[in-house]
């Protein structure tokens, strides 16, 4: 008997309680796991999105120096003939294509280039014209120098043509340069979305387990807990009161082969004092 005892299966109980936790600890280790790559994701559309503002802006800035330089060179060779800012006033143009094609060969929505490429190409051929006539400008260029007005058709023709341009040049740029917040909404949403995605896994895990811990306790009051209380109280009667032992209910797995080897026990005392 004893040995049939020995022998029997003792790891039911524990097999319960082995895959209860494990199962918690699979369950926290996956939503961990969902949560983490969401997270990652969430943090590198963030990085982009803060990223590419951050180039926009640099450029944007970079191209804004560079017509601010050209429009002071333009201001003293049209309206106070200072011929020596010729070279500024070229290297600035120059310096302002250069970074426009860097923006657009960076960016990946080019639509809010075209509008500020067209009028770089437009103050470019303005610029180019007028250099090309002596700092006189386009109109009536001959007659001017022929009579001796070409600082006062310079800064009219500052005023009347290439000021309006500046203008929509330097409109054009920090259009540019705030365009990465037009895609910021559904980008903005999509974020929103991924968040949602990476907590989502954690309340789940956390409403399962919850529910495994309840049925792990609900499973360790019914077939563990009371049935050792009842027998350690059937134990101490009988010690005490010689009341025999015995305890009802469900008993499985070790719980049940220990109630049998306490009936052994009691068993042999009796046949040994008789």
């Amino acid at each position: 008997f004893a040995g049939t005892l020995n022998n029997g299966d003792m790891t039911g109980m524990r097999k319960r309680v082995t895959v209860g936790f494990l199962s918690i600890v699979c369950l926290l280790f996956f939503s961990g796991m969902v949560s983490f790559l969401e997270l990652s994701h969430l943090s590198r559309d963030t990085g982009e999105i803060l990223k590419a503002n951050k180039r926009n802006i640099e450029l944007a800035k970079e191209m804004l120096d560079a017509a601010h330089e050209q429009n002071i060179a333009l201001i003293k060779l049209s309206v106070f003939g200072d011929r020596s800012c010729d070279s500024l006033c070229r290297a600035s143009m120059e310096r302002l294509e250069s970074t426009l094609s860097v923006a657009q060969g960076e960016a990946l929505e080019k639509s809010f280039l075209d509008s500020l490429a067209f009028a770089t190409t437009e103050l470019r051929l303005l610029t180019d014209n007028y250099l090309a006539f002596g700092g006189v400008g386009t109109a009536n260029a001959a007659a001017a120098v022929a009579a001796g007005r070409a600082d006062s058709l310079g800064s009219r023709w500052y005023s009347d043509e290439y000021q309006a341009l500046y203008g929509r040049l330097t409109a054009a740029i920090k259009s540019y340069m705030t365009s990465t917040q037009s895609s910021l909404v559904p980008r903005a949403e999509q974020m929103k979305k991924n968040a949602y995605r990476a907590v989502t896994p954690v309340l789940i895990s956390v409403a399962v387990m919850i529910a495994i811990v309840l049925m792990l306790f609900y499973f360790m009051s019914i077939y563990c807990v009371t049935p050792i209380e009842r027998m350690n109280k059937g134990l101490g009667d009988w010690l005490s009161f010689r009341v025999p032992f015995a305890v009802k209910g469900d008993l499985k797995d070790e719980v049940l082969e220990l109630k049998e080897k306490i009936e052994s026990l009691i068993n042999i005392s009796k046949q040994t004092k008789s």
